[in-house]
C-alpha cells in the first residue's frame, strides 16, 4: 500500500481499472475527507452525508469500472461533482432546497485555529465553529458552495470551477462576495473571531 500512496489519482485509477482494489482503497483515502465534509456541510446531517458519501464512490468506482471516466480533469473535482448531483437530487427528492436567508483583511476561517489548552478554549472553538457554520447557511446557495469548496474541501479555484460548471472568475466573484456577506454579518451580530 506504502508504494500505492506515492502514485497519482490517475495511476491509481488505471490499477483499479486493471483489477487492483488496493487502488481504490488508496484513492479513496486520499480524497475521503474533503468529499466526507463537503457534503457534510450541504446536507447538515451525518447519516445522510454518510448515506451520499457511500453512493458517491458506487458511481464513481462503477463509472471507472465502466471504462467511463474520462481523464479530461482531475479526479477530486469530478468526485465532487458527483457528491454534489447526489445532494442536489436528495433534495429534489424530498422537496425541499438547502436553507438560503440572504456573507479583506482576515480569513475568517484561519483565525479558528485556537489552540487546544484547555475546556474553556474547545468550548469557544466549537461556538465560533458553529456561528460560522450558522452564518454559511444564510449565504446565497452559489456562495455558501465556493466557500465550501476552497476552505473545507481545499479545493483550488479551478477545481471549483470544473466542479461548479462556472468560469474561475465566477468562481472568484462568488467567494469574494460570499466572504463579504459573511464580514457583513459578523458586524451586524457584533461576531469576532
Amino acid at each position: 500500500m506504502k508504494s500505492l500512496s506515492k502514485k497519482t489519482d490517475h495511476e491509481l485509477i488505471h490499477l483499479f481499472t486493471d483489477g487492483d482494489t488496493e487502488a481504490l482503497e488508496t484513492l479513496v483515502l486520499r480524497h475521503k475527507d474533503k468529499l466526507y465534509t463537503s457534503i457534510l456541510f450541504l446536507v447538515k446531517d451525518k447519516y445522510l452525508a454518510e448515506d451520499i458519501f457511500q453512493d458517491a464512490f458506487i458511481r464513481i468506482i462503477d463509472t471507472m469500472r465502466g471504462g467511463r471516466y474520462t481523464e479530461e480533469g482531475k479526479f477530486l473535482p469530478w468526485a465532487m461533482r458527483i457528491a454534489h448531483n447526489l445532494c442536489v437530487d436528495h433534495f429534489r427528492k424530498v422537496k425541499r432546497t438547502p436553507t438560503i436567508r440572504n456573507s479583506e483583511e482576515k480569513d475568517i476561517f484561519e483565525v479558528l485555529n485556537f489552540s487546544e489548552d484547555c475546556a474553556e478554549t474547545m468550548m469557544m472553538r466549537r461556538q465560533s465553529h458553529d456561528r460560522v457554520r450558522d452564518m454559511l447557511q444564510q449565504l446565497p446557495e452559489d456562495q455558501r458552495e465556493v466557500i465550501i469548496l476552497r476552505h473545507f474541501a481545499d479545493m483550488s479555484f479551478k477545481e471549483i470551477a470544473a466542479a461548479t460548471n462556472c468560469s474561475i472568475n465566477t468562481a472568484l466573484g462568488r467567494m469574494r462576495y460570499g466572504l463579504i456577506n459573511l464580514r457583513k454579518m459578523m458586524t451586524q451580530k457584533q461576531i469576532a473571531l
